[in-house]
């Protein structure tokens, strides 16, 4: 017996279509039209989102004020920091952070925003994991480890953070910037000194490196197996594979894991919620995700 596919109404596309984009080079790879396309039909919203690999980033910024139905971008490498210098205003997270990954147009005023940070948050919120007093471990210094960073140090609510990294000079940036914002204690070490001391008294664990992504270093972790306990929050960034080497250790030893996919689904409901004012339909953008990373339904 054949099974009955739900019909899905095609989006009507016409001069009140309000355009969403991502840009970069390249984006050919990139899983935001699926999740934000979808919000967009289920939200019943005239909205579109498309894919633009740019080059020219001050003629891309002048076309978008160019216009009117021009509503917001997401940006990603290597845009991300130079974008600043094309907006009108930068809200008070991304202007710490030192980039943006979101614009907003409001009638010819460009805003720019960063999510990946309070995607996280939201991540975390979602899987009920409390960050209210916990001692969290950044491995990594990178961009990503900074916009989570920030935010977290931002809301207050941790007791500490420790920040971990291989490059001296990029731990002790971070570590200064973050001390300037905030008066949550911050602490810092090198990567390649890190003991189990240093992992076994911290209550959440950050990978923010690429280590044990698909194609570059999978299988491997950061923080050997022996060091994590079963009290313990583990946050991969990394999502190809969708359970990294670290996050399958963590399970077996008894850890409560976020997969770095959550970071990515929360990041872009903000976006959503930024560019239409109305709550973002996480369940569809979940679904839209998982099917864009598995169109096969394999790992």
């Amino acid at each position: 017996m054949n099974e009955t596919l739900p019909f899905q109404k095609a989006p009507c596309l016409d001069a009140q279509t309000q355009l969403c984009a991502v840009i970069g080079n390249p984006v050919s790879h990139s899983l935001s039209p699926a999740m934000h396309n979808a919000a967009f039909q289920s939200a019943g919203l005239n909205y579109a989102y498309l894919a633009f690999e740019v080059a020219d980033l001050a003629g891309c910024m002048a076309g978008m004020r160019a216009m009117k139905g021009f509503r917001g971008l997401s940006v990603t490498i290597p845009h991300k920091i130079a974008m600043m210098k094309h907006l009108d205003d930068v809200d008070p997270l991304a202007q710490r952070v030192g980039c943006v990954n979101t614009v907003i147009n409001n009638d010819g005023v460009l805003l720019g925003a960063i999510t990946d940070g309070l995607g996280t948050l939201r991540a975390f919120e979602r899987s009920e994991a409390s960050l209210e007093g916990k001692s969290i471990l950044f491995v990594g210094t990178g961009g990503a480890a900074r916009a989570v960073a920030f935010a977290m140090a931002m809301s207050g609510a941790p007791g500490e953070l420790h920040i971990l990294g291989r490059t001296e000079a990029r731990v002790a940036t971070l570590v200064d910037d973050l001390r300037r914002c905030s008066e949550v204690p911050i602490r810092s070490g090198s990567l390649q000194d890190a003991s189990a001391r240093t992992v076994e008294a911290c209550d959440v664990i950050i990978n923010a490196t690429p280590l044990g992504m698909h194609g570059h270093s999978e299988g491997e972790s950061p923080v050997p197996k022996a060091w994590l306990h079963p009290r313990q929050v583990v946050f991969d960034m990394v999502y190809r594979p969708r359970k990294t080497r670290l996050l399958a250790d963590a399970a077996d030893v008894g850890c409560a894991i976020i997969p770095g996919l959550e970071m990515l689904l929360y990041q872009a409901a903000i976006q959503f919620e930024l560019w239409t004012g109305q709550e973002a339909p996480e369940q569809v953008m979940r679904e839209a995700l998982e099917g864009a990373l598995n169109p096969a339904g394999g790992e």
